[in-house]
């Protein structure tokens, strides 16, 4: 059996029970309890400075921003 078929016979089976397994996991993951808080405080990020601008992160020059 050559390298081709061995390898396309290894993901028509096996990876692909995996990749399935993976993606289950990641769903029952994200649908844990206790978890809706994290996941509503990073899907408030663009709107936690709606009213107010954001604080200024200290005195910085143009040379400073340049330089990285």
């Amino acid at each position: 059996m050559d390298t081709y078929s061995l390898l396309r016979q290894f993901a028509d089976s096996w990876m692909l029970l995996a990749l399935f397994v993976f993606f289950i996991g990641v769903v029952i993951w994200v649908m844990r309890p206790g978890s809706s808080k994290t996941y509503t405080d990073v899907a408030d990020i663009p709107f936690r400075n709606e009213h107010t601008p954001a604080p200024e992160r200290g005195n910085t020059s143009e040379e400073d921003v340049k330089n990285g």
